[in-house]
């Protein structure tokens, strides 16, 4: 047996960066939140017209600047699968419906006034399962 003084074994011992990979819808979202909590209100690009876009071409819908490339430029939710900044991408790995999709991303709720807190937010109650917030989101929605 090796004996080792207090400061080499808490050396060896120290765990530095190590990221743990979201595996579940509430992780992705929780992750995505913080990613966006982080940056305070800076302003975001919203999606343009969401609602009335056929479905390829939604799917394909993305913009510089948006929430969807925030989250895109994380490793982490990169390591975890998620292949791109579109919608289409957005909504398979985040487990999105096109409904909540639009309630987070698209102009016609920020009114032209789109920030990373205010997105965050939204995202908070999708991750956390409350169903009165849902609701209240929701009903906010149409």
């Amino acid at each position: 047996m090796e004996k080792l003084s207090l400061a080499r074994l808490a050396a060896l011992g120290a765990v530095t960066d190590v990221q743990v990979l979201p595996t579940t819808k509430t992780q992705r979202l929780r992750r995505w939140r913080d990613i966006l909590s982080r940056e305070g209100d800076r302003p975001l690009r919203p999606l343009l017209h969401l609602e009335f876009r056929d479905p390829d071409d939604r799917a394909q819908c993305r913009a510089d600047n948006s929430p969807l490339a925030l989250a895109f430029a994380d490793p982490v939710l990169r390591a975890a699968g998620l292949g791109g900044d579109t919608v289409g991408d957005a909504e398979g790995f985040f487990g999105l419906s096109a409904r909540q999709t639009h309630y987070l991303l698209c102009d016609c709720h920020y009114l032209g006034a789109m920030g990373a807190g205010r997105v965050a937010r939204r995202i908070s109650v999708l991750a956390e399962g409350n169903p009165l917030a849902k609701a209240w989101l929701f009903l906010q929605a149409t």
